[in-house]
């Protein structure tokens, strides 16, 4: 029988996610009556931001804004729908690009952890997977413990990568991306408040990731 309180873990890591594709499922369907596509509104936003370099751009691999490109990238149903969803996501996006032009603090440092964290991962598992055996079987047993310590180290740091993502999202959502939409009249009455509930379901998500990188972390640490 499976413990209740794995149970209840799962249902904080797997039901944020179920619940962001419900609530932006009924807010997608298209709306002719709005004044643009997700797209057209990004790069409305963009310009308006005096971002006229960043690129709005199609993506198979989910919204984000690219800050190498620099670009925003958004899924087709987000670039080219009209629907309360799509003005949502791309607000949103657009909010990290102006992040990034104001020097955000927190923008900055997820930047640079994620430089060490990305290259890092691959060889976090590659010493927790082969050094633990290889190691013990060349007669290097010594490097098992500083293997599995570094490990535990970089997966360590991907939380906090995921913690200081939080509060970047949450201010990307609420304090840039909805007054945005409200303040330029993108959407009204019930639509702003839709909206909202996108934004906040799209927050739950990465609450999510990082139960699941502590999830992660334990069964590294086991």
């Amino acid at each position: 029988m499976v413990p209740a309180a794995v149970l209840l873990l799962l249902g904080l890591v797997f039901g944020p996610m179920a619940y962001v594709r419900w609530i932006m499922a009924r807010h997608g369907a298209d709306r002719p009556d709005l004044p643009g596509t997700g797209g057209e509104l990004a790069r409305h936003l963009l310009d308006e931001a005096g971002l006229h370099h960043v690129a709005v751009e199609p993506t198979d691999e989910g919204d984000r804004y690219d800050p190498a490109a620099p670009a925003v990238r958004l899924s087709p149903e987000h670039l080219d729908g009209r629907s309360v969803t799509a003005v949502a996501v791309a607000a949103h996006e657009v909010a990290h690009a102006v992040q990034h032009r104001d020097g955000a603090r927190l923008f900055g440092l997820r930047l640079a952890l994620m430089r060490i964290v990305v290259p890092l991962r691959a060889v976090a598992i590659a010493l927790m997977t082969v050094l633990p055996f290889g190691g013990a079987v060349a007669g290097a047993g010594h490097l098992v413990l500083p293997s599995i310590l570094l490990a535990v180290a970089v997966f360590g740091l991907s939380i906090l990568v995921q913690m200081v993502t939080l509060p970047l999202e949450f201010d990307a959502s609420f304090t840039r991306a909805l007054p945005a939409i409200d303040r330029g009249g993108y959407l009204a009455g019930p639509d702003v408040a839709a909206a909202r509930s996108v934004l906040w379901a799209a927050a739950l998500t990465y609450l999510a990731s990082a139960l699941l990188s502590l999830l992660q972390l334990t069964r590294v640490v086991r």
